[in-house]
């Protein structure tokens, strides 16, 4: 059941509110009280909650924890009001509440022995939700990653989250879990060193059905994919004269949201796959034909002939091509004998492989990602010295000065357990590289690869995940979607580009999919005979939904037209209904296109 109190929407931040006012809480706790009478203590924050997701985010390290999400969620005395009550030692060492100088109190776990040694909660989660997580932790001393852990019926502990914890200050651990059995779950926190405390504050834990989760998508689509358009018709022979009653006929020539596919050099063999390829795509990746390894494979032997075929077939079909990649940070992914090189010959080696790729395509690219997983990998750090990775950053955009600089890594969005590319560790790196002096100005973007495994996506995790990023400020793009083959490929490939597509940090989305016959045997979308997998299906029919369909309207009485417009480039047909006489122009759809009226004359 869904219900929303007087004075909340559906969509406003009302968490943030909580506290504000004395007035707003006995409003709240008036209109709480009614709808307990009327639905039971169990269902009202659920009832007040259920259709609003809360995203906001923030890395900053606070003097006191920010509000409660979601008035708590499932998750009993959440701010520790009424002592360690709902809350039971989990493990080793004790727990108690204590109460800061402003007054505000909060949980801590002391004398802890092992890692998950901390206090948690019993909740019941049902099969198929979606669980948001947010909470304010801290630790004694230093700073060290703290993870929300759910210890599941079968004694399974699964990570939904982490932060790097300081002292003297709270951070926000945002997260979330996805639901695979009905059953209950501890909800706990881990943090590794032991010698630390544990403090916590503000917890939240809040459900989401998959419907409901359709709705955030679809509502945040509606926001950040469409702007309303306005338009003005006049007579070209009678300036500024509205004309009453125009027919207008709007077709889409190009979608604004760059949603493409990985490509292989089997598309130089194939017509087939260059017709597949090119009937569908208008941004591309090669997946191997611009690394090193490919180009250089014997040192001082380049061979850019591959890259450069892939290269004129893109530019002929207007494909618009990612740069990947001028290096990459894995040390069994260099050409055989760069592994071999001394430091100072690595040094030589690297610095001409940089000025030879990235010159080459300089202004034929719309992006590099220039020192490939470089949190999971340091081969060049741990060669060449720390900052290696933030000078390839400047020399290439140097070189290349109209290309977007990308931070490529895996799993920071994919999969919650791996500490290295958190959110959080992903943005102090990013922040590594464009704060080296002189790599202030470049126009960098986020990369995040997007490889899932076979199970049911989190995409609470995913979404807390791109939210945390957003608050860095640049362009996010998912780099290289796959899905693993399974029963339900299909369905988690479309619920993973849903969810990219709706975030509004997301601004574009490229596959590492493709043909069987080019050998993506992981996620197929195509078979040896290019007809469609289930894979395939869910792909075409998103081209199709994310493009505007063709709109014929008629002008008001004075020659006005407004209409919601997917972003994109389109052509507008407009006909006098007197005369016949028409005219057809182009035009383009933005975020910022509802600032302005569009005046077409006849």
């Amino acid at each position: 059941m869904t219900m929303i109190l007087p004075g909340f929407s559906r969509t406003a931040p009302i968490a943030g509110a909580m506290r504000s006012s004395p007035g707003f809480n006995m409003f709240l706790f008036l209109s709480l009280a009614f709808a307990l009478l009327s639905l039971g203590s169990g269902q009202i924050m659920q009832t007040v909650f259920d259709d609003y997701y809360d995203s906001s985010a923030t890395t900053q390290c606070l003097a006191e924890p920010g509000s409660l999400m979601y008035g708590g969620g499932v998750i009993l005395n959440p701010e520790f009001i009424h002592g360690t009550s709902g809350w039971t030692v989990l493990g080793e060492g004790a727990t108690e509440v204590r109460i800061s100088h402003t007054n505000n109190r909060f949980m801590v776990a002391r004398d802890r022995k092992r890692p998950t040694d901390s206090f948690s909660q019993k909740v019941q989660l049902e099969k198929g939700m979606f669980y948001a997580f947010s909470a304010w932790v801290q630790v004694s001393q230093g700073s060290e990653t703290v993870a929300v852990v759910f210890r599941t019926r079968d004694g399974k502990f699964v990570r939904g989250g982490s932060v790097v914890a300081k002292q003297g200050c709270w951070s926000l651990l945002k997260g979330g879990i996805a639901a695979n059995s009905s059953s209950p779950a501890d909800v706990l926190f881990e943090s590794k060193n032991t010698s630390t405390e544990i403090w916590v504050d503000n917890v939240a834990l809040q459900p989401f059905s998959k419907k409901q989760w359709r709705n955030h998508q679809e509502e945040s689509i509606e926001k950040v994919r469409k702007s309303t358009v306005r338009f003005q018709i006049t007579s070209a022979n009678e300036r500024g004269l509205g004309v009453g009653g125009a027919n207008v006929l709007i077709k889409q020539i190009k979608p604004g949201f760059p949603f493409g596919c990985g490509m292989n050099f089997h598309i130089l063999e194939s017509a087939d796959y260059q017709n597949w390829f090119a009937s569908r795509f208008r941004y591309a990746t090669f997946t191997n034909a611009m690394k090193w390894y490919s180009t250089e494979k014997e040192q001082g032997q380049e061979d850019y002939s591959v890259a450069d075929a892939m290269l004129k077939f893109a530019q002929d079909n207007n494909i618009l091509i990612r740069g990947h990649n001028v290096f990459w940070d894995d040390p069994k992914y260099q050409p055989d004998w760069v592994r071999t090189l001394s430091p100072d010959d690595l040094q030589k080696a690297a610095e001409k492989r940089i000025n030879s790729v990235v010159s080459r395509y300089a202004g034929e690219l719309i992006a590099w990602d220039v020192v490939n997983e470089n949190l999971h990998f340091s081969f060049f750090e741990d060669n060449l010295g720390e900052n290696a990775s933030s000078m390839y950053y400047s020399t290439a955009y140097k070189l290349d000065p109209t290309s977007r600089m990308f931070l490529n890594e895996y799993n920071t969005i994919e999969y919650s357990g791996d500490e290295k590319v958190s959110p959080g560790n992903y943005k102090k790196r990013f922040q590594e590289i464009f704060s080296y002096p002189g790599n202030e100005d470049i126009p960098a973007g986020i990369g995040v690869q997007g490889h899932f495994g076979t199970g049911q996506p989190n995409l609470a995790y995913m979404r807390s995940s791109l939210d945390i990023l957003a608050t860095i400020g640049v362009p996010i793009w998912l780099t290289e979607v796959s899905v693993a083959p399974g029963a339900n490929q299909a369905q988690y490939l479309e619920e993973v580009l849903r969810e990219a597509y709706s975030h509004p940090g997301v601004e574009g989305i490229i596959m590492f999919a493709g043909p069987a016959y080019a050998d993506f045997n992981s996620t197929a979308l195509a078979d040896m005979n290019f007809d469609n997998t289930p894979a395939g299906d869910v792909v075409d029919q998103l081209i199709q939904e994310w493009r505007f369909k063709d709109l014929a309207a008629h002008a008001d009485d004075e020659g006005f037209f407004s209409t919601k417009l997917l972003h994109g480039e389109y052509e507008i047909t407009i006909t006098d209904p007197i005369s016949n006489s028409s005219s057809t122009s182009r035009f383009q759809v933005t975020k910022d296109s509802f600032k302005i009226i569009y005046h077409f004359h006849i």
